[in-house]
């Protein structure tokens, strides 16, 4: 593909939340054309005022190079009518919770235009559902499909009383990204179009992008579920007793900055060492992480936006981190790390006999303490079209784009 056509296209941003919203409001700061598309319902919402008023980018944006780009971000097009969003758009940025990927995609796919590029932000093997629906769907269309690991920022939405402001507090800016494309052949133009996209300027110009071995490597590199649930889950009690017992106020609350501690970090170890047993066993890379960069209030994450030897040990605090929740357990570090991330997993070691007794432990906690079984409505390897293949199939599919059907 011939990537420098995309430059002058507009950019069109699927979702209004806190991945698409920061993301469109600062490419459209720098100078991109960018479109912001939300579903009919959630729009009058989340997209009020933008026309008019545009996007506030603001926040502390922590990275080692002191980076930061604040201001209003203003779209050419606002809008509900996600064909009038893609329409000529060179790339699309997928901006949307996983649960939410499925509804998406049907819409998306017979709106595709030859020569596109998908970027899913975080996957969530979302790459591997959109590809199957659009096998399913017989599109033919020549785009490249793929995603990344995580967002290019820690960032938050404003809101007060109920009401969705359209202030995007970046907390945090990364300065290296991992992702790769569907297949993998894809991977390089699919990275270099990132180049385009403004809101990745920092990792075009920090520490660059990290081409994941194909991508399951992007959703095992994806470091939300082993910090989020074992960070959640163990840390509940300070979650539930910040306001009532500690007398806080829970706007201010944050796990990393709260209840992160070494046990957790034990746990997380542990958890993370059995997703590299998994993708040694299939063939995939993971991101090098050392069992050591858990043993920090912040994390791996903190290696993406102050590089590799960037810790906040436990005996400090971690102010910038404060309000960034979650604020209860009916929280995407659970209804979506669990059922979409740690269940995957679990399917993945089963299907590939490897033992997983930490990451089978946070699904069980974690369906008690929700009181309810969240892998009920998770994904499942049949969901994302791969639970048939033998491992030499899923490796043609994950490489070279050869998909070989159900029997």
């Amino acid at each position: 593909m011939d990537i420098s056509i995309l430059k002058n296209k507009p950019i069109a941003v699927l979702g209004a939340g806190g991945v698409g919203k920061p993301i469109a409001g600062d490419s459209a700061l720098a100078g991109a054309r960018v479109r912001i598309w939300d579903q009919p319902g959630f729009a009058e919402r989340t997209l009020a005022n933008i026309e008019k008023f545009g996007i506030r980018i603001e926040g502390l944006q922590m990275n080692m190079y002191s980076y930061q780009r604040s201001g209003f971000g203003y779209p050419e097009l606002v809008t509900d009518d996600m064909a009038e969003a893609v329409r000529g758009a060179g790339i699309i940025v997928v901006a949307v919770v996983a649960s939410a990927h499925e509804a998406l995609f049907r819409q998306l796919i017979p709106l595709l235009e030859d020569g596109q590029v998908i970027h899913i932000i975080p996957d969530n093997f979302g790459t591997l559902l959109l590809r199957k629906m659009m096998l399913e769907a017989d599109c033919r269309k020549k785009v490249v499909v793929g995603g990344w690991a995580t967002s290019p920022y820690g960032a938050r939405i404003i809101s007060e009383g109920g009401f969705t402001t359209n202030i995007c507090d970046i907390r945090d800016r990364v300065i290296m990204l991992r992702g790769a494309a569907l297949p993998d052949t894809d991977s390089a133009d699919f990275i270099e179009s990132a180049r385009l996209i403004p809101a990745f300027d920092l990792i075009t110009n920090g520490l660059g992008y990290q081409h994941a071995d194909t991508v399951l490597d992007t959703c095992f590199s994806n470091a939300n579920p082993v910090i989020h649930v074992p960070g959640t889950i163990l840390g509940v009690a300070v979650l539930q007793n910040f306001e009532t017992v500690l007398g806080h106020k829970m706007a201010d609350f944050s796990m990393y900055a709260h209840c992160l501690c070494p046990a957790i970090g034990m746990v997380a170890a542990d958890f993370w060492h059995e997703q590299e047993c998994i993708a040694k066993a299939m063939n995939v890379g993971i991101a090098p992480v050392k069992r050591e960069e858990y043993f920090s209030r912040s994390t791996m994450y903190g290696h993406e936006y102050m590089g590799p030897d960037y810790a906040v040990p436990f005996e400090e605090n971690i102010p910038h981190k404060y309000g960034d929740g979650p604020f209860s357990l009916e929280n995407r570090y659970i209804t979506e790390d669990v059922p979409v991330g740690c269940y995957m997993y679990q399917q993945l070691a089963r299907q590939y006999n490897v033992p997983t007794p930490t990451i089978d432990a946070m699904i069980h906690l974690a369906n008690t303490i929700i009181g309810r079984d969240l892998t009920a409505g998770g994904y499942t390897l049949d969901y994302v079209g791969i639970g048939h293949m033998t491992p030499s199939q899923l490796q043609l599919w994950l490489r070279q784009g050869v998909y070989t059907p159900a029997a």
